[in-house]
């Protein structure tokens, strides 16, 4: 007879390796499923600053601590597989992965995680964590007195780059259109603060350095020409992909393609539950991932025992 997990996390990003300490320490049998290698985002982050109660530590080094944690309480993880198929619907849920292996569970807890939305500029993915981040809170204390540029011209741009006036010397925001997309209060906050310049409908076209970002390369879609701007590093703004497409026909999705959940982390489907970037929520932190998966490991306990 085919193994039935008490929870299977698909996932193994914060949320989902926190779901994992907190599920398989609570003596459920426990698979994390992931379709990349363990740590998710995390592991794209040199240095983390902000994680309470640890020192200043690197993304890689805490996911592999979290990943230990979980295999030591007996958390079982399948990493590096692909999903072919899903099915909540039954008390019984199931995955099938591409090589046809079958795997059953009570309960889901889905944490697929997220990825910044990119802009395919040609040393983007060079000085990444080099001068080009997409996290403000994150980064925002590593530019400290220097000049920096932000791109985009959303809420999150507007926002990000007025909290990023509280390091930096100075913030020019390099936007596409001619106006903003954002809330009245957004760009006022923006407008008025003497520290922040606009580059109006214009687009980078190339980030350069050699160890590190030097210089923006930018084009003004109005009169194609192009300039060069001397900073210090980049913030981008341009929106946030959750990796939900697989999803869509399983759980409730917002029109973000994020997954609907209530306090609880429940989705509309009994006994399925998600947490971390691939939820409907305003801030995506590692700490705020590591929290959702304890909500959504408890919550699948209680599932579990009613």
């Amino acid at each position: 007879m085919e193994e039935v997990f008490d929870v299977m996390i698909l996932g193994g990003g914060a949320a989902g390796l926190t779901a994992g300490i907190y599920s398989s320490r609570s003596k459920l049998n426990t698979l994390i499923v992931n379709e990349g290698a363990v740590g998710g985002q995390m592991v794209l982050t040199d240095e983390i600053a902000n994680y309470p109660g640890v020192e200043t530590t690197n993304g890689y080094k805490l996911a592999n601590t979290m990943k230990k944690q979980a295999k030591n309480f007996g958390c079982k993880i399948k990493s590096n597989v692909k999903i072919r198929n899903y099915e909540f619907e039954s008390e019984i849920k199931t995955i099938e992965l591409e090589d046809g292996r079958k795997f059953h569970s009570k309960t889901i807890i889905l944490a697929p995680g997220g990825k910044p939305r990119t802009l395919n500029v040609s040393g983007e993915d060079t000085f990444k964590g080099k001068g080009i981040s997409y996290c403000a809170t994150c980064d925002g204390d590593f530019f400290t007195d220097k000049e920096i540029v932000v791109v985009g011209g959303g809420n999150s741009a507007l926002e990000e780059a007025v909290t990023l006036t509280n390091f930096a010397t100075k913030v020019t925001i390099i936007h596409q259109f001619d106006h903003f997309q954002a809330f009245g209060h957004a760009i006022r906050e923006a407008e008025k603060n003497e520290k922040i310049e606009f580059i109006m409908e214009s687009e980078p076209r190339e980030f350069i350095g050699s160890e590190k970002l030097e210089k923006v390369k930018f084009e003004n879609l109005a009169t194609s020409k192009f300039s060069e701007l001397k900073i210090d590093g980049v913030f981008i703004f341009v929106g946030y992909l959750p990796n939900t497409n697989s999803l869509k026909k399983h759980v409730k999705l917002n029109e973000k393609n994020e997954i609907i959940v209530d306090m609880d982390m429940k989705t509309n489907v009994p006994g399925v539950f998600a947490a971390g970037d691939c939820i409907a929520k305003k801030y995506r932190q590692v700490t705020t991932a590591v929290a959702e998966g304890t909500i959504a490991s408890l919550s699948a306990l209680e599932y579990l025992r009613k």
